[in-house]
């Protein structure tokens, strides 16, 4: 049986965004990366949780799906935001670098048609932060076709929660039909801090 693909972003999903105020999630520390391009001299401060690698590894033992990268750091999330959580390598969707100002330029997610064109005929579920109703009825239409499609919305200024990857493993197990587990790790109180997470539309 082949296999559903777990989506998973970064920005807003495991990179919290800052609040109004500029809080955080006091569960997330503090990391000065160099995404590809940069100029060394401009590193990027981002903030991960250090229990989202744990979480996310007991998740893939269960082999009830695919993990791969679908985010804007594209190959960056497999260098090195995956390694700051102690994740092994995984693949990414070559998402385009294209000139827009918006998430949405069409009214739904960006990267929509190209996650679209790469599942091709696979069930998938999909973490993102960014998601509109327009995404929403994407993943309806393609259940209704036999391509089972689930939708996780974190908040962007909280992240990546246990109840989110619960979602994933019940709607994996229910595709292959057997018992599963949910992970434990719950959402944090938050703190004051800053965060320089700008590389383009998520």
């Amino acid at each position: 049986m082949r296999l559903p693909y777990l989506l998973l972003d970064i920005d807003g999903v495991l990179i919290p965004f800052p609040s109004q105020d500029g809080a955080i999630p006091e569960t997330h520390l503090r990391h000065d990366v160099l995404p590809t391009g940069r100029d060394p001299s401009d590193p990027v401060t981002i903030w991960l949780n250090p229990a989202h690698g744990p979480m996310l590894t007991d998740l893939m033992r269960n082999r009830l799906f695919t993990p791969v990268w679908c985010t804007s750091w594209r190959q960056d999330a497999t260098t090195m935001i995956g390694p700051l959580l102690g994740l092994p390598p995984l693949p990414h969707v070559d998402l385009p670098r294209l000139k827009i100002t918006t998430s949405h330029p069409n009214g739904y997610l960006w990267k929509r048609d190209h996650v679209d064109a790469w599942l091709g005929e696979a069930p998938a579920a999909w973490i993102d932060d960014d998601f509109t109703s327009l995404d929403h009825g994407w993943a309806a239409e393609r259940t209704a076709r036999g391509l089972s499609t689930l939708l996780v919305q974190p908040d962007p200024h909280v992240g990546l929660c246990a109840d989110h990857l619960g979602q994933v493993v019940t709607w994996a197990g229910q595709l292959a039909a057997v018992p599963t587990s949910e992970p434990g790790v719950s959402c944090g109180a938050v703190v004051n801090a800053a965060a320089d997470v700008d590389h383009g539309p998520r």
